[in-house]
């Protein structure tokens, strides 16, 4: 190097090491305008570029400062971390693999190769290489705590908080692991210890935007929503370009069931983000809540091309499918949903399993899984173990459907003919206040009334502690608006999963399960993790107050032309399977002239079994769709149908009730699982076992047989006629009075300090 210009060069250095970076860049690019390839003056004009924020140009000068020959270590690490900088993960770890064949324990390079692979998605080969620094440098705070990031990743959270926490015995202040222990104690739902992190991350750097981002999503998870706003809104104005603070709004607002809202604040956060998998997903859920089903299967589809193995989408998006009957590649993505289940990979909700597993220990698997992620019973539970003595038994029944909805339907009447003598009788709401007669009818039924829809699940749990409850019901299980934490924190000494769940929910803090001899039998105990309650009857209540509308429908009325036999089936058109209308198909050609009646709860729904009809052979205009009416109306308008038939893997629940409440036979075909054996249950307590059917050819057998036999149809409906009001299925008192056997069994069992078991209520 020529005299003069190692002079200019050592001039700029000492500019350079002096801060004076205008100066010594002036100097570098003079050096570098007449001698291009020096690399020296190369390099640590990139250096400065870098630290003025101008990466692509260190980045470019830098490329040229690393062609000398020997390389220079130190150029290489620079080299290395701007790559990595500018985000390009693939270069950067080109780089460190260059430089680590010269030099295989350097840090540096080792440290930006493990980070570069966790960028990149390479978690367990970033795993190693963090591990590589470690152990040349135990103490290495940022390794520690980008390692514990990975393992967060990976979800092994209790092994990420002890890297979090041994770089924070290093270094106190570290405000980033802190708020990497923040993420990691949310995801384990470890909501009070989580706060106390962000505080400590937002207490030696205030200005950080993800601790209040996590912070709101700690406030979303407890349901306090207006603190939550707060602090995403605290994060937006620190960084407005956090796409997850908008998703964190988007999240509640989806909550709160503000639709629109919820949209708006999604797209904000993809226009920030197109990639952001969660962003889709709500996206999706909230189409899904309006019965957009088309909107939300796209929705899905976006969000697992992202994150295929986003928890819970996979069966969201079949489960939306369904609701369309599209019954596109159904039997491969069915195979493919169960199989990740058994392979322990939670790509579904409970619910959306239920009515596609056949398999009662897959059902169960499914159920542990999600309690496991979503629903882990808290470290301290609220209830310590000691024992009540109240006069009376307390029993509250907590619900987000005191309102119109199928639940409330059935279950009115059963609340009013309560003893009081016995019993005092609680409401836990944790839904909206729909304003309807019917809510007025519950709030009437009960003792004690309590709204706790705008309370967090602590809150919650704590009042009923407050309360002392002896006997905790579950309403809801994993359906719609369920408020599960409630039960994880176990508030009461006895907690009952009933009616609105058909299956187990694999809970260890869920004690009994309320069904009978027909939906569960003894041998099938083992698949279910709470003790069964065996009622004597049907598990399911009626009420006999439910109004029948005195209208006169005619079949002209319904669009049910001509006088063929109708057969009819108002179950959810998500529980039409594939194989189910296979079998409707073939009884529809056996019966001339015959129709079927189905519920229309979508138009793309009704287009796509018209298409299925027409593929089978059959005149699509054999199938004929009923618009949604008001429940009178709808009973009475059952009368124009001559038979039901009843779906499988997930049979007619309340609408099987409906149907024989309106004096229709329903016919169906007992399956392997809870869901698919309610009908029988139904059928069995109303004394019409012979409609129970136990192959798919004997329930097409009968079928056919019960169209072209008017005789047979007859003495069926006349018995159901007569066994309405007379067999225990439709006696709302008698059934009163086996609950409450049930729960005073149950009770001895706590008092008397016995663990919960299987019990069988005597008629």
């Amino acid at each position: 190097m020529p005299k003069e210009v190692d002079q200019q060069l050592q001039a700029a250095f000492s500019l350079h090491q002096a801060g004076k970076l205008d100066k010594a860049a002036s100097i570098y690019r003079e050096i570098v305008d007449k001698d291009a390839d020096n690399f020296y003056a190369l390099q640590y004009l990139g250096v400065i570029e870098a630290s003025l924020g101008h990466f692509e140009q260190a980045r470019a000068l830098m490329a040229r400062s690393v062609l000398i020959d020997p390389p220079n270590i130190q150029f290489i690490e620079n080299y290395a971390a701007i790559l990595f900088q500018t985000g390009d993960y693939d270069s950067a770890l080109q780089i460190c693999v260059k430089g680590l064949q010269l030099d295989r324990a350097n840090v540096s390079l080792l440290y930006i190769s493990a980070i570069s692979k966790y960028k990149l998605r390479q978690l367990q080969e970033a795993l190693i290489q963090f591990d590589k620094v470690l152990s040349l440098e135990p103490n290495h705070i940022a390794a520690l705590n980008e390692r514990g990031s990975v393992l967060a990743e990976m979800k092994k959270y209790d092994v990420a908080l002890a890297s979090f926490e041994k770089a924070l015995k290093l270094q106190p202040q570290y405000a980033e692991a802190w708020l990497n222990q923040g993420n990691a104690l949310s995801k384990l739902r470890r909501y009070d210890h989580a706060s106390a992190a962000y505080d400590k991350a937002l207490a030696f750097k205030p200005n950080l935007p993800h601790a209040w981002l996590g912070r709101g999503n700690i406030e979303r998870g407890l349901k306090h929503y207006d603190a939550a706003f707060a602090a995403y809104d605290k994060a937006l104005a620190l960084e407005p370009g956090l796409a997850g603070a908008w998703l964190g709004r988007g999240n509640v607002f989806e909550e709160l069931k503000r639709h629109d809202d919820a949209l708006a604040a999604y797209d904000r956060a993809l226009a920030l983000d197109s990639d952001l998998a969660g962003a889709w997903l709500g996206r999706g859920n909230v189409f899904e809540g309006l019965k957009r089903y088309e909107d939300a299967l796209a929705a899905y589809d976006k969000a697992l091309a992202l994150e295929p193995d986003l928890v819970g989408a996979e069966g969201a998006r079949l489960h939306c499918k369904m609701h369309l009957c599209d019954w596109s590649d159904f039997s491969v993505e069915c195979k493919y949903l169960v199989s990740a289940i058994k392979n322990n990979e939670l790509n579904s909700e409970p619910f959306s399993f239920v009515a596609i597993s056949t398999s009662r220990e897959d059902q169960l698997k499914c159920a542990k899984l999600w309690v496991s992620e979503r629903y882990q019973a808290t470290a301290q539970l609220i209830w310590g173990g000691e024992s009540y003595n109240h006069d009376k038994i307390r029993v509250a029944y907590v619900s987000a459907d005191f309102r119109e909805h199928a639940t409330s339907y059935l279950m009115a009447g059963m609340f009013e003919h309560h003893d009081k003598a016995k019993f005092e009788i609680t409401a836990v709401s944790i839904g909206p206040d729909d304003g309807s007669a019917l809510r007025g009818r519950l709030k009437g039924a009960f003792d004690v009334f309590f709204d706790g829809s705008l309370l967090s699940d602590d809150e919650i749990a704590h009042w009923i502690k407050q309360k002392e409850i002896d006997i905790l019901i579950d309403l809801n299980g994993f359906t719609q608006n369920a408020r599960t934490g409630i039960f994880a924190r176990r508030p009461a000494p006895i907690q009952v999963n009933y009616l609105g769940f058909p299956g187990t929910m694999g809970a260890s803090y869920i004690d009994y399960l309320f069904a009978d001899a027909t939906l569960v039998p003894q041998s099938h105990q083992q698949d279910y993790s709470e003790k069964i309650v065996y009622l004597p009857n049907s598990y399911q209540v009626n009420d006999t107050k439910r109004a029948i509308s005195e209208k006169e429908f005619s079949r002209e009325d319904m669009g049910l032309k001509g006088n063929g036999f109708v057969f009819c089936c108002f179950n959810n058109n998500f529980k039409i399977s594939p194989e189910t209308f296979d079998r409707w198909s073939r009884v529809l050609k056996q019966v001339d002239g015959s129709i079927l009646w189905l519920l229309e709860s979508n138009a793309t729904a009704a287009r796509n079994l018209r298409k299925e009809a027409r593929s089978r052979g059959l005149d699509p205009d054999r199938l004929v769709f009923a618009p949604p009416v008001p429940l009178p109306d709808h009973l009475a308008r059952h009368r124009c149908a001559d038979l039901f038939l009843d779906t499988l893997p997930y049979n007619a629940h309340t609408t099987a009730s409906d149907a024989l409440w309106s004096g229709l036979p329903v016919l169906t075909q007992i399956g392997e699982t809870f869901s698919g054996r309610v009908a029988a249950s139904l059928l069995i307590a109303i004394g019409l076992p012979e409609l129970v059917t136990s192959t798919p050819q004997a329930y097409e057998e009968l079928a056919i047989e019960l169209a072209t036999n008017p005789k047979k149809l007859a003495a069926i409906k006349c018995k159901l006629t007569s066994n309405r009001l007379t067999t225990p299925l439709f006696d709302t008192q008698l059934f009163t009075r086996h609950i409450e056997r049930a729960y005073e069994a149950i009770y001895e069992r706590y008092q008397t300090g016995l663990p919960p078991d299987h019990i069988y209520v005597t008629q």
